[in-house]
């Protein structure tokens, strides 16, 4: 009865754990996908210029955030697997950091604004449908629906736009020498950000098929089952 109950209670921790980090990221996203919908409709905004100033911090925060979910994986909280997870988290954040924050040259780019949008829009329904399972024990047929199609569209344009914004920042670290590390120093290693970027660029090349082929399956195999309860 005692290990019954501790069973029990480690499971309502964990939904109530999640619950909240879903709700919070939910918030966070939706704060980013309206700061984005603010800059390009509104009168005098600045358009597609200024839809990073306007999501920065909101998207700096909720996308380091994300990190967790590697953790979330491998301590088993959740069923996605961390071959899917970690890619994806790395990716992103990378992108985030390493070309948006680091690189200004970027930011008024118009590849972020379909980054952001195909980003927040993603990100919503994802987690108002696992916050809507952790919190209720259910979500709605159209989330469902949402959660396993939307990426067809979003994730081809979101990874394009992530390499397009790493090509653009490239010059910019070729020719400041961001982060990087020359010889002679005193730990005898030398660092060049703008190859090791180009380097990171091909590694999309392997990873999305991978991806899209997991996502793909996973789409299948919920939604027949939805259709057949």
């Amino acid at each position: 009865m005692a290990r019954r109950s501790s069973g029990s209670a480690a499971a309502m921790a964990r939904r109530i754990y999640l619950s909240l980090y879903n709700w919070v990221a939910f918030y966070g996203w939706a704060h980013v996908l309206c700061g984005t919908a603010s800059a390009l409709l509104l009168p005098g905004s600045g358009g597609h210029e200024a839809v990073y100033a306007a999501v920065e911090r909101p998207l700096l925060f909720v996308q380091t955030a994300a990190v967790v979910e590697i953790l979330h994986s491998i301590l088993g909280l959740v069923r996605s697997p961390v071959s899917a997870t970690l890619p994806q988290i790395l990716e992103r954040t990378y992108v985030t950091w390493g070309i948006l924050w680091s690189f200004p040259e970027a930011q008024s780019h118009i590849l972020v604004t379909s980054l952001v949008l195909s980003w927040s829009i993603t990100e919503v329904v994802r987690y108002s449908f696992f916050g809507m399972r952790e919190t209720f024990g259910f979500e709605p047929s159209w989330l469902l629906w949402l959660r396993y199609s939307t990426f067809l569209v979003l994730y081809p344009i979101g990874l394009l736009s992530e390499v397009g914004l790493i090509f653009v920042a490239m010059p910019s670290m070729k020719t400041s020498r961001k982060y990087c590390l020359t010889m002679p120093n005193k730990l005898n290693f030398s660092f060049n950000y703008h190859y090791t970027s180009a380097f990171l660029t091909t590694l999309y090349i392997p990873v999305f098929p991978y991806l899209f082929r997991y996502m793909l399956a996973k789409r299948k195999k919920v939604l027949s089952v939805a259709k057949s309860a």
